[in-house]
Parts: structure tokens; sequence; C-alpha cells
């Protein structure tokens, strides 16, 4: 069989060799210039679903090693804060043995204070010790510092002082740079109104006319104390004082001024309960949440005693939820719940519960965390009043309070401390005594944070490690997939630059080539 050959399919033969030799050559030098082997998904189907997932393995340890370098840097100032807080304690604390003998005199003990209060100042300030421009030590409310520098009040009464307490606590206003000494002279039930003198210098001198806010509140009284400062106390607690003519604190109700720090971040410690539809009853929660939990009662009660209903939990905001479950036995007031973190306490106020109302159970959140794995992340911020304790006002509370450590203050380095200075400035040798013991509870617990800390940085360097490892695997992977092989490429590229000279010789020779260059 004979087939003819037109001068078209000629041209047409000789341009789509010349095209693809072309091509040819063109990805090759592309290669060389990218340097992968892989530009075009159609370069290598299989290889590009390597490529990308190997890219996003990368982009996510890249993003690991950046929170690894920042939690670094929080943790190592936050090591670096305590280990000075820890070295000043031990100064503070040398000072106070010191002024704890009874070889000590009363000026020996005032130059003593001085020195301590500027340690307290200096406290205040690695306690707000900031990174990056953030607030180490207040929680969340990164924004804000940590403390502030206050007074507050302590007795040697403690049938005063828990008066004081269920009663509402105690206001002061004003400001003062030394402890101001208070002693009750006499009692006064009838206008809740003691006789009491003070001193602004440890007791050497007093002024015996002190005076009360001459327009005092129905149930609290204002006691004047000189230069604006007045403390307003509960008449519960005026009413329980004793009185005392001697100059010896051990007698009688006295009362110190002195400084202390208040904290001003926030906490994990504080669960609030809200209702969007039941204004009545009432709920509180107990234990330990790490996250919001929404309650739905699924059946009607009136919380008649010896009575349950059925209720369900969701710790998704709604999305899901767990049934049947079973109230505790009610009481005829109160009900409790169980779920997952601890326990909701509802009380009826007087009301009853329809299905379907719901209560909103909120931890407060005060750790900032970091991921630095895939499987771990890292809180790098402290909680300051958990730290050096302070004075606090919880959320929802109605007054400020000490905080405590298993139910002692013990361990709260800033009260301890600024009761020192109070003890100090008032040459009150059992109380500076007293303060020695509850510096080493503070140093202590100051230590065991320090600990927990250097765990942490322990923990951030291993992901440091294993995420430096990945990375370096992934990319070599990547490498071994994409890139190209460049000495194998210039020879090619030599190959087809030969090829394509000799396709574009041979056809111009063609199609120069005519019957009519033989007529």
């Amino acid at each position: 069989m004979v087939m003819r050959v037109t001068q078209q399919s000629l041209y047409g033969t000789v341009i789509r060799q010349a095209n693809s030799t072309l091509l040819d050559l063109v990805e090759t030098n592309q290669q060389i210039s990218t340097e992968k082997r892989i530009n075009k998904p159609s370069d290598d189907p299989t290889g590009t679903v390597t490529v990308l997932n190997t890219r996003s393995d990368i982009s996510r340890l890249t993003q690991y090693q950046s929170n690894i370098t920042q939690a670094s840097g929080w943790l190592t100032q936050e090591d670096d804060t305590l280990s000075s807080v820890n070295t000043l304690v031990t100064s503070i604390k040398s000072l106070a043995e010191q002024a704890a003998t009874g070889s000590m005199t009363d000026s020996n003990r005032s130059e003593i204070a001085t020195q301590v209060r500027q340690y307290f100042e200096q406290l205040i300030s690695l306690a707000n010790t900031t990174y990056s421009g953030q607030s180490l030590f207040s929680g969340q409310k990164t924004d804000t510092e940590a403390y502030s520098e206050s007074l507050w009040m302590t007795s040697n009464d403690d049938t005063f002082d828990a008066a004081v307490a269920s009663n509402g606590g105690f206001t002061i206003s004003g400001d003062a740079d030394y402890t101001v000494l208070v002693q009750f002279s006499s009692s006064n039930a009838a206008t809740h109104q003691p006789s009491f003198r003070y001193s602004l210098d440890g007791g050497h001198s007093w002024v015996s006319n002190a005076t009360y806010a001459t327009s005092p509140s129905a149930d609290r009284q204002i006691l004047n104390l000189g230069s604006g400062l007045t403390v307003e106390i509960p008449n519960a607690a005026l009413d329980t004082v004793t009185s005392s003519s001697t100059t010896n604190d051990a007698a009688g109700t006295w009362l110190w001024i002195r400084p202390t720090a208040v904290y001003q971040g926030n906490d994990n410690d504080t669960v609030t309960v809200t209702s969007a539809n039941n204004k009545t009853v009432t709920g509180s929660a107990s234990g330990t949440f790490s996250s919001n939990v929404v309650v739905r009662v699924d059946g009607d009660t009136s919380f008649a005693s010896g009575s349950t209903f059925s209720y369900s939990y969701s710790l998704d905001g709604g999305s899901s939820w767990v049934s049947g479950n079973t109230s505790g036995v009610c009481d005829g007031s109160n009900a409790t719940l169980t779920v997952p973190g601890g326990i909701l306490t509802l009380s009826a106020n007087g009301g009853s519960l329809s299905s379907g109302s719901e209560f909103f159970i909120q931890p407060s959140t005060a750790d900032i965390t970091i991921a630095i794995s895939d499987s771990d992340s890292v809180v790098v911020n402290g909680v300051g009043k958990d730290i050096f304790g302070g004075v606090y006002q919880a959320t929802g509370a109605s007054n400020a309070s000490v905080v405590t450590f298993g139910g002692s203050d013990a361990s709260n380095l800033f009260e301890t401390v600024g009761k020192l200075i109070g003890y100090l400035e008032t040459n009150n040798e059992d109380g500076i005594a007293d303060c020695v013991d509850d510096l080493t509870a503070s140093q202590e617990r100051i230590v065991n944070a320090s600990t927990s800390v250097g765990g942490k940085e322990n923990r951030v360097s291993s992901a440091e490690t294993v995420v430096e490892t990945l990375s370096d695997n992934a990319t070599t992977t990547l490498s071994n997939v994409e890139d190209a092989d460049i000495t194998t490429l210039i020879t090619k590229l030599a190959q087809q630059e030969l090829a394509y000279q000799a396709v574009l010789k041979s056809s111009s020779m063609v199609i120069d080539m005519s019957l009519l260059n033989y007529i």
C-alpha cells in the first residue's frame, strides 16, 4: 500500500516534532532554573501529594517552633523572677531573725523596718514583672499589673477578727508611710464607739483624743486616724473589743494598719452559675471544672423533701447531651446534681423548676496555654495570688480578704512581709518571731512554684528537640521528592539542545525540498 505524503502533512509533522523537542528542552530548563523536579502536579501526581502533605507538616512544625520560642521566653523570665524573689525572701528572713532576738533595741528594729520596706517594694516590682509587655503573674489579665500596694489591718483579737469577717469586712481609705497603731481604751456597745487612741510613730507618742466620723452608716463606724486616713469597721466587731490602759499590746484589742499587696489579676478558682430562664431558683457549683457545663432539667420539680428529678448535661454548649441522670434527694429547698468536674447545687428560694430549665456553669480561666507539639501544651503564665498571696477580692465577693492556703495565711508572702513591717515599726518582738516561721513557709511556696516552672522548661526543651528532629526529617523528605538532580539535568539539557538543533536542521532541509527544484 502506497501512502501519499502531502506538503501539508509534511509541514505538520515537522512542526509537531520541533515543538515536542522544544517542550522537553523548556521543561528541563525550568527544572534547572527552579532546582525543583516537580513544578506542577502533572510532573508527578503521586509526588505532588507527598510534597503538599510534607509542606503542611513543615508549616505546622514551624508554628510549634515559634510557640516553643515564645513559651521558653515566658518561662525563662518567670524562672529568673522567682529566683530573685527567693533570694530577696532569704534576705528578709535574715533581717527578721536578727530583729527577733531580745538584744535588739527599738531603734535597731526601726532601722531594719526601713530596709524591709524597701525589700517589700522590690517584691511588688518583681511580682509585676512583664515579658514582651505582658504581665507574668496576672493570669489572663496580661495588660494589668499583678499587684498594687495598699494598707491592711491586723489585730491581736481573734473574736474581733471573726466579727469583722462575718459582717462585711473593713475598709481603709487614705495612705500612711508608717504603721499606725490603734489601742482601744474602753468598751461601748451602746453607741458602738469604744474610746481609742492611735500612734503614728510606733507607740512613742499617742493621739488620745481620737474621734469617729460624725455621720456613720447604720451598721458601721469610721475611725479617724489622722492625715486623711480612716478605717471603717462593723459595729458588731467594735462591740467585741477588749479595753486596756497599759502599753502592753498583748492585753486588750490592738490594731496594726500596715502595708500589704492587692492582687489585681484573675484566678482559676471562681465558678459562676447563671440561668437564662429562671430568676428565682439559684445555683452554685463546687469542684474543678475544665470547661463550661450546661445543665438542663428534664423533669418538673418543686424541691419537695425526698423527691428527685432527671437532668442532662452538655460539655459542648448544647450540641450534644448526656441524659438519664437523676438528682440527689431534695431536702425541701435544695438539690445537688453531679456533673463532670464537680457538683451543682440548686436552691429553690421558694420557687420551682419546670422541664427545660437550663443552668450554665462557667469556671474562670487564668491560664495562658501554648501548644508545643501535637500532643502537648504548657501553661506559661502564673496566678500571682497562688504564688505570692496578698489580698484579693474574688469575683462575686462583697469584699477583699487575705489569700489563704489550706485555711492558713502562713504561706502568704505579701501578708507575712506586711505584718513583719508592722511589728518591726511597733517593736513587737513576739509578732516578729511569728513572721520568721511564716517566712519559711512562704519561701517554700516560692521554691515549689520555681520548681514547677523548671519542670515546664524541661518539657519545652524536650519538645524543642523532638520538633527540630521532625522538622529536619520533613525537610529531607521534601527535598528527596521535590528537588532536582542538577548534574543529571545539565547533561540532559545538553542532549536536548543537540536534539533540538538536529530537528531544526533536518526540518529546514525537508521543508526546503520541493519538486520544483528538479523541473
